[in-house]
């Protein structure tokens, strides 16, 4: 792309083995962030990519009454302090207390494009959003990207549309989506000859954060494909499983051959830029690929309220009474890509504009550099340490990965063998996580 843009800042601003730092290094002058619910491996990346800010990063699972003891006291004893929240993820009594005490929080989540991967993967995302509201895929509350929808002056802003209107035509012409992985299907073999209507389910992760809060009513995915195929008889119905689930990454919660009578299932991982191709409808709840079909001119259904929803340009099936300003494809793309959040390089941390983010994820695909960061090889071994006297508890992984290979998914071995003690400490069970503190009782 020839047009460049620097996005302007909005004011935003080691573990060795098993260790990690309560907060980080940084400029004397820099804003005191208590950061909530970010994983270990992103710790790293939030100090590179925010070099403003002296983070303290508050124990994963930390509950109200730790909050309410001992966060609460510390966050007022900080000059002029900020919080962070990865996605909606922040003890009760967070929001009311920082209300209260005048703190802004600050709501994050991974932007609309993501990684080089096909999936989330653990890679330092190219894009932030950072949202004073709430997250934007909360709709029980105004986000700063609906605000912006629903205010911003596009057509005073001539130059903002251009813009847009270029980013789309180059996302359609590369194919660059939120997740990226290269790889290129045969699509007429795939979906079979079109001999009339073809219509796209986008599954999800039904017990997404995306979905509780942006979808109301109760659905599954499964629920999502009788819908399509009711409302279009005839129509050839395919239903893509979320990458996540193909991978094993996230367990379903539906179960895709109780629908197979009605639909074509993809089994294989598919990117969604060819997804769409001979697509003439598509159904989804929340998900961002209702958006990128929107760009292509695919008539989109959204059973729940994604961001993109009730700007007149989706079939709208959860009504937001917020909404209803009628809006054009290229500014709602200048919103939620140009406007709202922030790029960087994953390398270096600087922020980068959209135009060279998706360059370097070109760049990536022709060259296999750039934007992904090499995997850990695993904590060193030391005479001391959490892993023991002569390093001794080193010879418990080999022991351990088959197990874990046998009840977990198919990155949980790889992400084990990173950092064992890091691995256990952040699981979402408390009972492995308490085996975790059997196994590895130091810090």
């Amino acid at each position: 792309m020839s047009e460049r843009y620097q996005s302007s800042p909005s004011g935003l601003g080691g573990r060795a083995n098993g260790q990690l730092p309560e907060a980080s290094i940084a400029p004397r002058d820099a804003i005191p962030t208590f950061a909530f619910h970010i994983y270990g491996w992103k710790r790293a990346i939030f100090q590179r990519y925010f070099p403003d800010r002296s983070f303290t990063f508050v124990p994963l699972y930390a509950r109200e009454n730790e909050f309410q003891k001992e966060w609460t006291a510390r966050i007022l004893q900080a000059d002029n302090p900020q919080i962070f929240v990865w996605s909606l993820q922040a003890p009760d009594g967070l929001r009311t207390f920082a209300e209260v005490h005048g703190i802004p929080v600050f709501y994050i989540e991974d932007g609309f494009i993501r990684s080089v991967k096909a999936n989330a993967s653990r890679t330092p995302p190219l894009s932030l959003a950072l949202d004073a509201g709430t997250a934007y895929f909360d709709c029980r509350t105004p986000s700063d990207l609906e605000r912006l929808l629903a205010t911003y002056d596009f057509d005073g802003s001539p130059d903002l549309l251009r813009r847009a209107a270029a980013g789309i035509r180059f996302l359609l012409e590369t194919g660059v989506s939120k997740y990226n992985s290269g790889t290129k299907t045969d699509i007429e073999n795939l979906y079979g000859p079109k001999s009339g209507k073809r219509v796209l389910v986008i599954g999800q992760v039904e017990d997404d954060a995306s979905i509780q809060y942006g979808c109301l009513p109760p659905v599954t995915n499964n629920d999502l494909v009788r819908l399509a195929a009711q409302e279009n008889p005839g129509a050839q119905i395919i239903y893509k499983p979320h990458p996540d689930i193909l991978n094993r990454v996230r367990l379903a919660q539906s179960d895709p051959e109780d629908v197979r009578h009605l639909c074509d299932i993809l089994t294989q991982p598919l990117g969604m830029a060819q997804a769409f191709e001979t697509i003439d409808h598509v159904y989804t709840i929340t998900s961002l690929a209702g958006f990128e079909a929107l760009l292509r001119g695919i008539k989109v259904t959204a059973y729940g309220c994604p961001f993109y929803a009730g700007w007149g340009l989706t079939d709208d099936r959860q009504p937001n009474p917020r909404r209803g300003r009628p809006l054009s494809i290229e500014a709602l793309f200048a919103a939620a890509y140009l406007l709202y959040p922030r790029y960087f390089d994953p390398n270096t941390g600087r922020e980068v504009s959209f135009e060279e983010t998706v360059d370097g994820i070109l760049r990536y695909f022709s060259t296999g550099e750039g934007l992904e960061a090499p995997r850990s090889s695993g904590p060193r071994w030391r005479p001391w340490g959490p892993y023991g006297i002569l390093g001794w508890r080193h010879l418990i992984t080999p022991l351990v990965s088959p197990v874990i290979a046998r009840i977990g998914h198919s990155r949980d071995v790889q992400n084990y063998r990173d950092d064992p003690i890091l691995f256990f400490r952040e699981l979402s069970n408390p009972k492995f996580r308490l085996v975790g503190r059997i196994l590895y009782p130091f810090d």
